[in-house]
């Protein structure tokens, strides 16, 4: 049995499939961002969570896929955790989520892949690995396009009190809002400012058709290709891939600034996780072939 999981810090998606038989059945966890979790932790989330649903003993192969998972030390906490699960796993990968990414959207061909969520990342793929990647930056000093991102500009104008008089209102009532001194306390003492300032995007998505909603949804994707997506070399010789639930529910203004920016937009997903599937049981297959 293969086991793909595809992990963000809130949640990990886990696919069981067969080789010959394909996806058995999916399941969900927790996210385990090694930023945010240790081994031990890991290791009895997936014991109690996860492997009670299914025999962990028969799992040979394990592709994980974590946001977090971007360095030899951060990878490590993971895999010392998947490791100590899957005794008779013969081979354990643990990547980073944009890896997953490229590869739920790209297969083996080379191309450009993007997510577009709570936050954002981009690369260049060569139908194996990533091979290039310009920082987003983060939350704070970057992130252009992501949920984050576009939740931080329509926040922003609440707060200052530049919002249309019922969209003002709307927005008070949609998020209970009595004060500024209520947001800078949840900002500056949540776990994950990030994913609190992506919340107000959930605005955006109920009043795209307002023009103000539009026009900000819109300059954000248009940062987003300014500052990150046109910084690649040849840029506009790939056509523009992306996963996530922001690039998703916008991609109708996302490909209309794609276009602006002379690019062909490819594939445009919600969730890598049926892709990855794909990917890996077309591996299988062709190992046996050759």
């Amino acid at each position: 049995m293969i086991l793909i999981a595809d992990s963000g810090s809130t949640k990990t998606d886990w696919a069981l499939t067969h080789p010959e038989k394909g996806l058995m059945k999916v399941y969900h966890t927790i996210g385990y961002n090694p930023y945010f979790i240790d081994t031990e932790s890991i290791f009895y989330s997936l014991s109690e969570n996860l492997v009670k649903d299914f025999d962990a003993s028969t799992v040979t192969e394990v592709h994980f896929y974590g946001a977090g998972c971007s360095t030899p030390e951060k990878k490590d906490i993971v895999k010392k955790a998947l490791v100590r699960t899957f005794i008779n796993a013969e081979n354990i990968l643990v990547g980073h989520d944009l890896l997953g990414s490229a590869r739920a959207l790209l297969g083996t061909s080379e191309g450009f892949a993007a997510i577009l969520g709570t936050g954002a990342n981009t690369c260049l793929y060569n139908g194996d690995d990533c091979v290039m990647n310009i920082d987003s930056l983060g939350y704070l000093l970057g992130d252009e396009g992501s949920g984050s991102y576009i939740g931080k500009k329509i926040v922003r104008d609440f707060m200052r009190k530049r919002l249309e008089p019922e969209l003002q209102q709307r927005f008070k009532e949609r998020f209970q809002i009595e004060s500024n001194e209520q947001i800078f306390h949840t900002l500056y003492t949540t776990q994950f400012p990030n994913r609190y300032l992506a919340s107000f995007c959930k605005f955006a998505d109920e009043y795209l058709t307002h023009p103000y909603i539009k026009n900000k949804v819109r300059d954000s994707f248009r940062d987003f290709f300014k500052n990150l997506v046109s910084k690649y070399p040849d840029y506009k010789n790939y056509s523009f891939n992306c996963v996530g639930s922001v690039g998703y529910v916008f991609r109708e203004i996302l490909e209309e600034v794609a276009v602006s920016y002379d690019m062909k937009v490819g594939k445009v997903i919600q969730s890598p996780l049926a892709d990855l599937v794909q990917f890996h049981l077309q591996r299988v297959k062709s190992k046996t072939t050759a």
